[in-house]
Formats: C-alpha cells, structure tokens, sequence
C-alpha cells in the first residue's frame, strides 16, 4: 500500500553547484540529512519530507508539472523553462559567495563587438537558450544561439562570436582574457512551489515553515550573539557604540552597579566594538555563532 501524501510534501534540491551550501543551508536550519553524497532520495530527520536530488535545471519544470510540491533552483532556470509557479522566497546564497549569478554575454578582449546591437548575424554559445533568445528578441537583434554543454569560454572566438555564461565575480573570465559586455540577468536560487501544493492548507503551511527557517539561516549567517558584564553608568555611552536597530537585552545583576548587556550584530561590527567595550569597562565577554536570526 503507497504511503499517504496528504502529509508529505515532496521537495526537490538541486545537484551540482548548489549541492554543499544548500546542505549546508538545510544543516544551519535545523535539519539533519543522511546519504545525500550516494543517493538521489536522502534521508532527512523530518518524516514530512521527501527528498530528490536533482539538477537545478530542471526542478522547475518538476515542479510545475506537479511531479514535486516545492523545490530550490535558481530564478535563471525557472525563467529558463518558463515554469509556471509560485515563488515563495528567494535565499540569498550562491555557490562560492553570497553574491548572485549573473548571466553576462562574454567576448574576447580584443573583439570589437561591443554592445548587443553588433551581435547581429553572429554565433553565440550558451546553456541558457531560452534566456539569450528572448535578450536578443528583447534588442531586436538576430542571431545564432546554439547550446552549450559546459566549458563555454574555451568556445570564443573560435567556434563562436560570443558567449553567455555564468559569473559571480568575474575573475575567472578575466583570467581567460574574456570582458562582460552585458548583463541579462541576476539570479538567486529561489524556493519556488506547485501551484496546487500551495493551495493546499497543509503543504503551504509547511513550505511556509521551511521558508522562515531557511531565511532565518541566511540572516544569521554572518551574525554573532554578543554577551557582557557592564557598569550602569557606561551603559548610555555603550548603548551609542552599538549598531542601530540592534537594541540590548539589559538585565541587572546581582552586584550593584552592573547590568548584563546581550545584543545581535554582524562579525564585523563584532571586531570593531569588541574592544571599545573592554575600554569602557565591560567583562566577561562573550561573543557566540548563531543558527538562526528569525525576523
């Protein structure tokens, strides 16, 4: 007999690039996933989830057809496929930084191609055909797209005129000789739902749920938690040397004359204040990692 499915939601995580900080993501959240290196379907500590390992390409398509409930992938990919579904938040993350992809069309250094308008009769290369089409629809300009496997900068300009690929910093075109002369677009992964899944009271409550626990993995991930021991009388000049709107728990301790102060604030703003506090006769400070900021 299959198991029931009204409370099990089937959620699709991608393969590939995304594969370690989404786990990594998943872990900060809370959740414990077993397997994930050697099977499609890993096991997760939550009896309400169903796991797939899949290609961030085509979790979107999965999940407009229904064949998933919800899914991370990138915006790029659900844009690529036209997918039709509900996006319920974007998780600001990426696979080496917390910068997004970027789709840039890419030249050789000394091509004269300059703008999208000198693509006009040229070849171009890409994974993203959907995507570059509709750039080149969108400027008026024809062209031939042709797909790309993978390792497209070694395609320019010998088989091709130019290429659309994907950068985050850019330092790797730069160290091929290659320059950016446009963007067609930005992109973070999103966790994107079937639309029926999110008409559905349960599933969208507990989409609704992973959301803010993914988020609030996010926030904190450059978050510390800041505790001390401070004379009352340097709290009012304590309190100017903190971030604004991060406002201190202030709680009196035993010995008069003292309060203890707990705040949360970035690890930067942790290095400067850190010894401004000390100066100004804090003890006993302690500076802690976070797993969550929940808004």
């Amino acid at each position: 007999m299959d198991e029931p499915t009204q409370n099990l939601l089937k959620i699709g995580l991608p393969k590939g690039s995304l594969f370690n900080p989404t786990m990594d993501l998943f872990e900060k959240a809370g959740y414990n996933i077993h397997g994930a290196d050697r099977s499609y379907r890993p096991s997760i500590d939550d009896t309400e989830l169903d796991l797939r390992l899949i290609r961030a390409q085509e979790i979107g398509r999965y999940v407009d057809h229904g064949f998933l409930d919800c899914g991370i992938t990138g915006k790029d990919w659900v844009a690529e496929n036209r997918a039709n579904v509900h996006a319920v938040c974007d998780l600001k993350y990426s696979r080496a930084t917390s910068n997004p992809t970027r789709w840039v069309l890419v030249v050789p250094n000394d091509s004269p191609i300059q703008s999208v308008k000198d693509l006009e009769g040229k070849r171009i290369a890409a994974e993203a055909i959907g995507i570059v089409e509709r750039y080149l629809e969108a400027n008026g300009v024809k062209a031939e797209v042709e797909f790309s496997w993978g390792a497209t900068e070694v395609k320019v300009p010998d088989l091709v005129d130019a290429i659309v690929d994907i950068t985050e910093t850019g330092s790797s075109l730069k160290a091929n000789n290659l320059r950016i002369v446009d963007v067609l677009m930005e992109s973070y992964p999103q966790l994107i739902a079937n639309h029926d899944a999110w008409a559905d009271p349960w599933k969208r409550s507990k989409i609704e749920r992973l959301s803010v626990l993914l988020r609030g993995a996010l926030m904190a991930r450059d978050m510390v938690g800041l505790k001390l021991n401070l004379p009352e009388l340097s709290l009012e000049k304590v309190g100017t040397l903190l971030p604004s709107l991060r406002n201190p728990t202030v709680s009196r301790l035993a010995q008069q004359g003292w309060v203890a102060l707990e705040t949360v604030l970035t690890e930067r703003e942790a290095r400067e204040i850190v010894p401004l506090l000390k100066e100004h006769g804090a003890e006993g400070i302690i500076e802690y990692p976070l797993n969550k900021v929940i808004e």
